[in-house]
């Protein structure tokens, strides 16, 4: 069990290079698709992994054990995981489903909180037009997700800059983004290794939003002008949103920098001024591979516990 066991803990150090991977080398939409399924695999894998290494250690317990009816002999014999290891898993996984439990709740409640605040915004319409000289704009996840635009946003923007706008915005609803986030958020509660795919999933979302409103509109510069018009006036009236979770059209969380300063909305801009992104085969084929060996390693793992319970309980029954 031990190499399998700890081959599942080092996958989770592949997130930040895969990160930057799906980001540069896939279409925003299956990047989004692919680095919160990751997040997700990644993180479930390695608690999955330290509980294992805690149960093989409590079958070591003699009281347990006998309860079982598994022999202790042959588990120590066949099994060299130390205590001290084990008791650090433990730990570890302890912390992971404390950090994971807290942040579901936390999202549950703000999720129950935006769908509330989606009801309660006037009319039946997807899009909401607020009298605020604040320019912002973001959507609220809700039945049905609700659009949020200031009359200050639309100002700063032409026509064919708000339909840009307009457009992404409705990327966000249309897609459930929020889901995305939420899944990417939960797993690097669980695990802070891959806390960079969680990062990537939110450049990743936008940037599907972008490509969405580069097709409605089929002119991509004129997008990229309305991002950098949006994030000017944004920028000088510093909306402070109340309600959460929301996606914004103009800003990210402050982890999707990259480390040489670059931030969100000019990375956002030169993508669209670029050729519209394909998806390269062989990246993805290398990002499903780091995923599929994970969780190869994880029921082999599982497996190896099994085998190694199966054959104690033989040795017990002799």
């Amino acid at each position: 069990m031990r190499v399998f066991v700890y081959a599942t803990l080092l996958f989770p150090a592949t997130a930040m290079p895969l990160a930057r991977l799906a980001t540069a080398r896939l279409h925003p939409r299956h990047a989004a698709w692919l680095l919160s399924a990751s997040a997700v695999v990644l993180a479930g894998t390695s608690c999955g992994a330290l509980g294992l290494l805690v149960i093989a250690e409590l079958v070591r317990i003699p009281e347990l054990a006998r309860l079982a009816h598994l022999s202790r002999r042959a588990i120590v014999s066949n099994d060299s995981t130390s205590s001290a290891v084990a008791a650090t898993a433990g730990i570890l996984l302890g912390a992971a489903l404390l950090a994971a439990l807290t942040f579901a709740v936390a999202r549950i409640r703000a999720l129950a909180a935006a769908f509330g605040h989606a009801r309660a915004l006037p009319g039946r319409r997807s899009l909401v037009i607020t009298e605020d000289e604040v320019a912002d704009a973001y959507t609220v996840p809700g039945r049905p997700g609700r659009i949020v635009v200031s009359t200050a946003m639309l100002e700063a923007l032409d026509e064919p800059g708000r339909r840009a706008l307009l457009a992404h915005e409705m990327a966000h609803v249309r897609g459930r983004h929020y889901i995305f986030a939420a899944a990417a958020r939960l797993a690097a509660a669980a695990n802070p290794l891959v806390r960079p795919l969680a990062g990537a999933v939110d450049y990743a979302m936008e940037r599907w939003a972008d490509e969405y409103a580069a097709d409605e509109l089929g002119d991509r510069r004129q997008v990229a002008t309305a991002i950098a018009t949006a994030a000017i006036a944004t920028k000088r009236t510093r909306p402070h949103r109340r309600s959460a979770p929301v996606l914004g059209a103009v800003f990210g969380r402050p982890d999707e920098s990259r480390a040489d300063g670059a931030g969100p909305v000019p990375r956002r801009v030169a993508a669209l001024l670029s050729p519209a992104p394909c998806t390269s085969p062989f990246a993805l084929g290398v990002a499903l591979s780091v995923i599929a060996l994970a969780g190869f390693c994880a029921l082999e793992a599982t497996d190896d516990l099994r085998e190694l319970i199966a054959l104690a309980r033989m040795e017990r029954h002799r």
